[in-house]
């Protein structure tokens, strides 16, 4: 591998691991995970609803804590690490939740968006540049657009202010070849930083990470155990084990993360994080991870299969922040299933 610029790493352990636990992390977690985490040599790490900011709602999960209770806890506990808050306009807007955030202590925010509407993201960047602070754009379900266009979307992003542009596999659907493809041309067309962010729902996590390396991503977004949403994340300090093993020099303390790992994490859940038939579907269909709790409850309630919940999910091509279908889509199958003929829809409506 050629000499390239240093990696910075994202822990988002507290954000997207959020979703394993169905958003109900501690204040005594937060400080304990930030505390062990600190000088371990991560860039940033990023704390909240597995959702970003203001997403503590019905329709995708009420968190235990507020934002800025959770805010507040890791900015007291962090010292050599940045802080960093997740974002997607629609949930959050800039005057209830970027602007408190940032007074609160925030030093980077993630603005996401789905991969090819970036330009709903403009306002909420420019914001957090001109309030001084690091932005990155995030362009989530990154599997379901074209390399050309992810390339035209992150352009409108690095327009618009971002230092980064992350590429989201959100589904967990990417497979090295296509993460290779994609991040290289973002880096080959882009003046910012090019990152990305893996789930491991075909247990392709840490690969995919790595090709995106190999092909000059210099930001990557993991958590420490894969603690996330479906199969969970790139993990983090496995990858730093194969980097250390090839020679290449991350700044990472590997030791200490695998203490936060022994010592944290594995004690936010009782649920050991793997490859569930679940998050294995959720990747096949390329359906949102944050969506498998939803379809299991939605299962149950109509005595339906989940993988078939996904697979009619994947069909309808259904994004983050629309788990309202997935009621729906179950009742429709169980309408299906016992032969009935009245339109799931019309029952939607009564």
């Amino acid at each position: 591998m050629k000499k390239r610029k240093k990696i910075l790493f994202f822990d988002s352990t507290l954000r997207d691991g959020s979703h394993a636990i169905s958003h109900q992390l501690k204040a005594s977690q937060i400080k304990q995970y930030c505390k062990y985490a600190d000088d371990s040599g991560l860039h940033t790490i990023i704390v909240g609803h597995g959702n970003g900011l203001s997403a503590s709602s019905l329709q995708v999960g009420l968190s235990a804590l507020s934002d800025t209770e959770m805010i507040v806890t890791a900015r007291k506990n962090l010292k050599a690490t940045k802080l960093g808050v997740f974002l997607i306009p629609g949930f959050g807007t800039i005057k209830d939740d970027l602007a408190p955030a940032i007074d609160q202590g925030v030093d980077l925010v993630c603005v996401a968006s789905h991969c090819t509407e970036a330009n709903v993201t403009r306002q909420h960047i420019e914001y957090v540049r001109k309030r001084g602070k690091a932005a990155y754009g995030v362009l989530m379900m990154q599997h379901m657009a074209s390399a050309e266009r992810l390339s035209e979307e992150a352009h409108k992003m690095q327009d618009y202010g971002a230092l980064g542009v992350i590429l989201m596999d959100s589904a967990g659907a990417s497979h090295p070849e296509m993460v290779s493809e994609r991040v290289g041309l973002l880096v080959k067309n882009l003046d910012c930083q090019v990152g990305f962010h893996a789930h491991n729902n075909l247990g392709l996590a840490i690969a995919n990470s790595y090709s995106a390396i190999k092909a000059g991503a210099t930001i990557i977004d993991g958590t420490v155990r894969g603690f996330g949403a479906g199969a969970g994340n790139c993990q983090i300090e496995v990858l730093a084990g194969l980097l250390y093993k090839i020679g290449v020099k991350t700044g990472l303390d590997l030791y200490k993360l695998m203490d936060v790992g022994d010592e944290v994490v594995t004690k936010l859940s009782e649920k050991s994080q793997g490859v569930s038939s679940i998050s294995l579907i959720s990747g096949i269909t390329g359906v949102f991870s944050g969506f498998s709790k939803h379809v299991e409850k939605a299962a149950k309630r109509f005595g339906v299969d989940p993988r078939d919940i996904f697979m009619e999910l994947g069909k309808r091509k259904m994004v983050a922040g629309q788990e309202d279908y997935i009621v729906d889509v179950a009742m429709y199958l169980a309408q299906k299933k016992t032969g009935q003929k009245d339109s799931y829809q019309i029952e939607s409506l009564s």
